[in-house]
């Protein structure tokens, strides 16, 4: 696929040929102005072309994040327009282990410095939608770029949170479909979007096609050298460590910190699997078989077929990932 099919396929035939499109790429240092530090350190570096331009409209989707807690608003600009040193500490380990999660807005570090940017660099107009599980537009969010998404924020969690009265033993989940499913790197949201749900020592079942496979060379690089959580937290948190990617592998050990995975795909063969930190199955049938062998036959099962497209709680409460494996209750 090139990047004139995607950009087809995300706006449309007509646009393409009308437009210029030009795509930010955070790896070109050079491509970015430096705006400072916010005030947790982070260093500010922006796409040159967007902090040129005349009239600033960022565009996206709420839906609930991992790290951000919702997507959409100020996310469209940092990371979305932002460079590699900007997330070396906005996605550090340091950050991902503090209190972030889905759904969580209130005293979230990462939302707060990504507001911080996008109110420096001045966005002139927000455009954000919400969809259904069958993708259909739910709304539109237009305007200043705090409150039309903080109004978008709160509309979204009335439609996707779902709340159960106690953890469950086993977690049925998915990426989402398509596109989260095409790679495993993605279809890790769909993990830290089951954590909410599953008691320690749970079994998290997560269906993925992974039609494009692993990931990045970046990510795949991080998860051969990941033999378990401590030693891979180790490296990331040693001085100077830096690779783009291991938040992801981070939040993979998150979630390994308080469930077992078990990974179903038809995308990647058994024995690569196996390398992921996670344990194969061939299917949905035979990885339940398995989780109810250890937990029993009378554990609790839960389903989430949209996978981190729903906000899943335990009598309403928003769990940290990077602490959620230490609450008893979950």
């Amino acid at each position: 696929v090139t990047p004139r099919d995607e950009l087809i396929e995300m706006t449309s035939a007509a646009l393409v040929e009308r437009y210029r499109f030009r795509n930010h790429v955070a790896r070109h240092p050079e491509e970015h102005v430096y705006l400072g530090r916010t005030c947790r350190g982070t260093e500010i570096w922006i796409d040159r072309g967007f902090m040129a331009a005349e009239l600033k409209i960022v565009t996206g989707l709420i839906e609930p994040h991992l790290m951000a807690g919702y997507s959409g608003g100020r996310k469209g600009v940092a990371p979305g327009l932002a460079g590699v040193d900007t997330m070396r500490s906005a996605h550090g380990p340091i950050m991902l282990e503090d209190n972030v999660g889905p759904g969580i807005i209130v005293d979230n570090p990462f939302h707060q410095d990504l507001l911080e940017i996008a109110r420096l660099v001045h966005v002139d107009f927000l455009v954000d939608v919400s969809i259904d599980r069958a993708r259909r537009l739910t709304g539109f969010f237009a305007g200043d770029i705090e409150r039309a998404h903080k109004v978008g924020m709160a509309f979204v969690e009335h439609e996707v949170r779902v709340d159960l009265d106690a953890p469950a033993d086993i977690v049925v989940t998915s990426a989402g479909g398509y596109p989260l499913d095409d790679t495993f790197y993605q279809a890790i949201k769909g993990l830290t979007g089951a954590l909410n749900l599953v008691r320690r020592g749970g079994t998290i079942i997560l269906a993925a096609a992974l039609s494009e496979g692993i990931g990045s060379q970046d990510f795949q690089e991080l998860l051969r050298h990941a033999r378990n959580n401590d030693e891979f937290m180790a490296r990331i948190t040693s001085p100077g460590f830096f690779r783009i990617d291991q938040w992801m592998v981070q939040h993979l050990c998150q979630v390994r910190r308080k469930a077992e995975v078990i990974l179903v795909t038809d995308g990647l063969p058994a024995e690569v699997v196996s390398g992921l930190l996670v344990t194969p199955a061939p299917s949905v049938e035979d990885a339940l078989a398995q989780a109810l062998a250890q937990h029993g036959a009378s554990a609790r099962v839960a389903v989430l077929p949209q996978g981190p497209y729903v906000l899943a709680t335990v009598r309403g409460r928003k769990l940290a990932l990077g602490r959620a494996w230490m609450d008893a209750a979950a």
